[in-house]
């Protein structure tokens, strides 16, 4: 059974007209300020008209600042251009919420293919630790990096989106002339592989906006919320520093994982020998795609020739 992102929430937003049925909501880190919640929420609610947010039983609307948000339901009131209220509800308007959905991800490890190979050395390379831990690898001189993953922010399962969005014109530094973009070192981190699965379920980001701070959107078991990208990653005068596009992409998308409505599930990824894999993926949610996503993980053992 997929894990829930909803259970753990101790804040949720609503439609001021409908104070029982949330929009959406989060578990609370202490890393997400006032001024990052309203930013998150800008994400998820497309309303038709200006909006104010108020932290229910507060007279005050809330006004983005650094000071840190506090559990609770926040009520959104939406106004019309002129300032006026507006009597009607966030539900009579077509797209309250964006019709926007984040992808489907699984636990990614890396195909053993060339291209793949160079990618994962040269952020072995580039980076030496854990980014975001800040735990170094004291062995990598003698190329031992058992427990450390060279992870892709944007994932090759979704290369098509990659290029349809042209985020190749963000990739500045290739190791290999055949390389695709999406397989530059600039798409990658070096992670613990606890971390690694994290970051693949979308439970944690990092905002390149707020200073590359990490935001976990569930329980911060590593105490990596509110630390920053570990700079290694992201010298300025380094060709190969991880690209800010990419970054904003996955945060993006682990805001609307976890604070679009119910929120999306959490794929399991430990199926013990002699489970019915394939039953239970289409038997869960978002069946097609992950289905996808999973056939791709495991088949693309082939480097592609073009």
């Amino acid at each position: 059974m997929p894990a829930n992102r909803s259970q753990l929430r101790n804040v949720h937003f609503y439609d001021v007209s409908r104070s029982e049925e949330p929009l959406g909501g989060l578990y609370l880190n202490p890393s997400v300020s006032v001024r990052k919640f309203f930013r998150m929420l800008n994400m998820v609610v497309h309303a038709s008209c200006p909006y104010r947010v108020s932290l229910r039983g507060s007279e005050s609307p809330l006004i983005p600042t650094d000071e840190p948000l506090v559990p609770g339901q926040y009520d959104i009131v939406c106004d019309s251009p002129g300032g006026i209220l507006n009597d009607c509800s966030f539900y009579d308007k077509k797209n309250m919420l964006t019709d926007e959905r984040c992808i489907a991800r699984t636990y990614s490890s890396t195909v053993s293919t060339t291209s793949n190979r160079r990618f994962r050395d040269e952020v072995r390379k580039r980076d030496g630790k854990c980014v975001i831990t800040g735990i170094v690898n004291p062995v990598a001189f003698i190329d031992e990096w058992t427990t450390f993953e060279s992870v892709h922010i944007f994932l090759l399962s979704h290369e098509e989106l990659f290029t349809s969005m042209n985020y190749c014109r963000y990739v500045t530094y290739m190791s290999g002339e055949t390389d695709r973009a999406i397989n530059s070192c600039q798409n990658g981190l070096l992670m613990r592989s606890q971390i690694h699965k994290q970051f693949d379920s979308f439970s944690f980001s990092i905002d390149p906006d707020d200073n590359y701070k990490i935001t976990c959107f569930r329980v911060d078991m590593d105490g990596i919320d509110g630390r920053f990208l570990d700079p290694v990653c992201r010298i300025p005068t380094d060709n190969r520093k991880v690209v800010d596009e990419f970054l904003r992409w996955h945060f993006r998308q682990a805001v609307l994982a976890n604070m679009k409505g119910p929120g999306e599930p959490i794929f399991e990824s430990d199926f013990p020998d002699g489970s019915d894999m394939v039953g239970e993926i289409l038997g869960g949610p978002r069946a097609a795609d992950r289905m996808e996503a999973e056939l791709f993980s495991r088949l693309n053992s082939v480097e592609s020739l073009s």
